[in-house]
């Protein structure tokens, strides 16, 4: 987006690739500098200084760079923005989800032990300890507060989440992400309703397969995407005889826009705090019309009965009604698919977000340069 728009970008990557080959001692020792790398503290300082950007803007430090990093662009007088894609400053699983449905254990709690003892992070609980460690040792140096400028939220559910954990209200600005290349919205629809995304039991394929049980499988049914629970679905839908259902896979981005562009509608059956799906972008951008779980960003992003469909999460039931009433009111659909069109052409291009990047960066650098006069004086 930068780039293509003459800014001159200096990217600086690590790779968890990177862990494998690596001696035994230095994976001992990897907690330790996951909470804090001298390594890294050095590397990006000089980094800073070679090059002297404007502005860092970090994605993740986790857990090679490490929040050393911010401390290294501080000392390099480079004002630091922080996107916030998950929530792993708030729950050390990074999900703020536990067993598929919504978990605030960890809100606002200095160390998060609760993701300790559930084995919130990949399911052990010597590396959530390790997260957890790295949160309460920086909340405590004041690292989330003082050594980053601006942090940006996806949406405003995420950023009222970030204030609740202690985040500072005045550094959090949202700015969601975005959709490029347009697809456009010309659509060639067949008859079959789509879901799109990781099959793990926050997604809410349990309840998305049980109302269509409810439906009879009178209504065909795509599933995309992969993940641990795939096994176990394509069992429960053979064991509930649901012949109108398939499992796709992994597809590319273009054969996912070709099956949006081709569906009646999509279903978001999320159980958990979608940060900002962009399935519900892509779907905006290609005029497919939305039933989504009235949870979380989901019901910030989509307006019921103007740009999508809401339904109760978990509830079979009512999606399933949503669903019959979608399937059977063709044209009001079409109108809500063209309002969400106009959505993404108002929130979710490329132009737009490249306008809402530059005000965060003038911000940051503006606010930076307000330290800096602070602590002359």
């Amino acid at each position: 987006l930068l780039a293509t728009r003459g800014h001159t970008v200096f990217p600086y990557r690590r790779s968890n690739a990177e862990i494998g080959p690596l001696p035994i001692v230095q994976k001992a020792v990897l907690p330790l500098t996951t909470v804090w790398s001298k390594k890294s503290l050095a590397a990006v300082r000089d980094f800073a200084l070679d090059h002297q950007p404007d502005v860092a803007h970090f994605h993740n430090t986790f857990p090679l760079i490490s929040p050393s990093a911010y401390s290294a662009c501080r000392l390099a007088g480079i004002p630091v923005v922080q996107t916030l894609h998950n929530y792993r400053l708030l729950c050390p699983g990074t999900t703020l989800s536990r067993r598929g449905k919504p978990c605030e254990c960890c809100l606002g709690k200095g160390i998060p032990w609760p993701a300790v003892r559930y084995a919130c992070y990949r399911g052990n609980r010597t590396a959530s300890g390790t997260v957890a460690a790295m949160l309460a040792v920086h909340q405590v140096l004041g690292t989330w507060t003082e050594r980053v400028d601006l942090y940006v939220a996806l949406s405003n559910f995420a950023r009222d989440k970030f204030i609740a954990g202690g985040l500072p209200a005045a550094k959090i600005v949202v700015k969601p992400n975005f959709v490029h290349p347009d697809p456009g919205a010309e659509r060639d629809v067949s008859d079959y309703a789509l879901f799109v995304g990781r099959l793990s039991p926050e997604k809410g394929l349990g309840t998305l397969l049980a109302a269509w049980k409810h439906l009879r499988s009178k209504i065909p049914l795509r599933i995309l995407g992969d993940g641990p629970l795939r096994g176990e679905l394509e069992t429960l839908v053979e064991r509930l005889g649901l012949a109108g259902v398939e499992f796709l896979g992994h597809l590319d981005r273009q054969a996912v826009f070709a099956a949006m562009k081709g569906a009646r509608f999509l279903v978001v059956p999320s159980e958990c705090y979608e940060n900002l799906p962009m399935t519900v972008t892509e779907a905006y951008a290609c005029g497919t019309p939305t039933i989504v779980a009235r949870l979380g960003a989901l019901q910030e992003m989509v307006a019921d009965e103007r740009t999508g469909i809401h339904f109760l999460p978990g509830n079979a039931e009512d999606l399933a009604c949503k669903v019959e009433w979608v399937w059977t009111h063709p044209r009001d659909m079409e109108e809500i698919g063209q309002a969400g069109r106009a959505e993404f052409v108002a929130k979710y291009t490329a132009d737009r977000n490249y306008e809402m990047l530059m005000g965060i960066y003038k911000r940051a650098i503006e606010s930076r340069k307000e330290d800096l006069g602070c602590s002359v004086n």
